[in-house]
C-alpha cells in the first residue's frame, strides 16, 4: 500500500462531503479509473461522484491524465470535472 493525498474539486467534492483526505492505495490498484471504482465502494456520496466516469477527470502528482494511466507511488491525485473555458 502506498499513501496518496487524494483532492476533490466541484461537483464530486459536494458529493463525497470533503475537499481533500489522505489514502491508503491498495497495491491492487494501478490506475486513477480503479481508485474510483474502489472509492465508489465507500459510501453513497462516493458512489455519486464516481457513477459516470465520462464526467470525471484526474491529475497525477498535479499534471492531467486519462483515468487509464498506470500510476506507481503517487503522491497526490485530483479528480474533478472536465474544464471549459472561453
Amino acid at each position: 500500500m502506498a499513501q496518496c493525498t487524494l483532492l476533490y474539486f466541484a461537483w464530486i467534492r459536494e458529493a463525497i462531503g470533503v475537499d481533500s483526505e489522505v489514502f491508503d492505495v491498495p497495491a491492487t490498484i494501478s490506475t486513477p479509473a480503479e481508485l474510483a471504482a474502489h472509492l465508489g465502494q465507500r459510501s453513497t456520496g462516493y458512489a455519486r461522484a464516481f457513477a459516470d466516469m465520462s464526467r470525471v477527470r484526474c491529475a497525477i502528482d498535479q499534471a492531467v491524465h486519462a483515468l487509464d494511466t498506470p500510476f506507481g507511488a503517487p503522491q497526490e491525485i485530483a479528480f474533478f470535472p472536465p474544464v471549459t473555458g472561453g
